[in-house]
């Protein structure tokens, strides 16, 4: 991991260790009231909005059981695109305080997403690693989630393998093709020794790139909501033939969202595994995962 040697702005030095060791932390009260009020509001204008549709979108990632009579969003697709409250929380302390602590003062987005799980129904996610699609040059990479409902046991939360982010690059393959989900048989990994990332809202969860982990279906009568902002170090670049490729420097550089950007790469000996052939059908991780065989999770009705 990189060397963060200025003074801590947020985590103690407990928490630090603890994320080194685990892989993951939760810090509960991050987010302001008024801002997850805000990320509501915007999270029902765009349940409104999916009542005119019969597929996914851009933008727009639908409940198999979706119908227009019964809108069902599992995903919003770069949500800081799509709402100024989501950009302006992205860029701000809140989050990117915590970030520079764990991976230093350069930061670059990744990706954005708005992970929904509605009550009774909402999609699983299952086991897996986010290096396995995006493997970069360094692992100073990792995901804060946004809790915009409480999470607890029945509501789909995060589920993680404290430690596994030290560990291998697992095969996330099936049929010949990347299908992006790991057996945690074939692993090794019991699921018992899996801990749920759970707490009010408002707060957050930071994961390591290379930390297993995925979600149940929500079993709850209440919702679950969670903004994600995957976030690199600057000098993190990405390895051809991963799913996070740029366009052109311009682009990459236009990701940043403090710090200095750099054509330097930090080249670590990190374990890889490309995420190629690509499956027959793209789309979001719902859509990939749904061409493997394993099924760590059970499937809404």
């Amino acid at each position: 991991m990189n060397e963060i040697t200025s003074a801590l702005e947020c985590l103690t030095p407990e928490q630090l260790e603890a994320y080194r060791r685990d892989g993951y932390l939760v810090l509960e009260g991050r987010i302001a009231p008024d801002v997850i009020a805000a990320c509501h509001a915007e999270l029902e204008r765009l349940r409104q909005s999916a009542r005119t549709l019969t597929a996914h979108t851009d933008e727009i990632d639908l409940e198999d059981s979706h119908t227009p009579d019964d809108p069902r969003i599992r995903r919003v697709k770069l949500p800081h695109k799509q709402a100024k409250v989501f950009d302006d929380l992205m860029r701000s302390d809140a989050i990117l305080a915590p970030v520079r602590d764990l991976i230093g003062p350069n930061l670059r987005l990744q990706n954005s997403k708005l992970n929904m799980k509605s009550a009774r129904y909402g999609a699983p996610v299952d086991w897996h690693q986010d290096w396995a699609f995006y493997p970069y040059t360094n692992d100073d990479i990792l995901a804060v989630g946004v809790f915009l409902d409480d999470v607890g046991p029945e509501n789909g939360p995060l589920m993680v393998f404290p430690g596994s982010h030290k560990g291998p690059a697992y095969d996330h393959h099936s049929g010949g093709y990347f299908a992006g989900t790991m057996s945690l048989a074939a692993a090794g990994l019991d699921p018992k020794n899996a801990v749920r990332a759970m707490a009010p809202a408002g707060s957050i969860s930071i994961h390591h790139v290379r930390i297993v982990h995925g979600s149940d279906l929500n079993r709850s009568e209440r919702d679950r909501a969670v903004l994600f902002y995957e976030i690199a170090a600057a000098d993190a670049y990405p390895i051809q033939g991963s799913m996070g490729m740029f366009s052109s420097l311009a682009e990459f550089d236009a990701r940043m969202l403090c710090g200095q950007s750099t054509i330097e790469p930090r080249v670590r000996d990190v374990p890889v595994r490309i995420p190629q052939p690509q499956p027959p059908t793209q789309g979001s991780i719902y859509e990939i995962q749904k061409q493997s065989a394993v099924r760590g999770f059970a499937r809404a009705m």
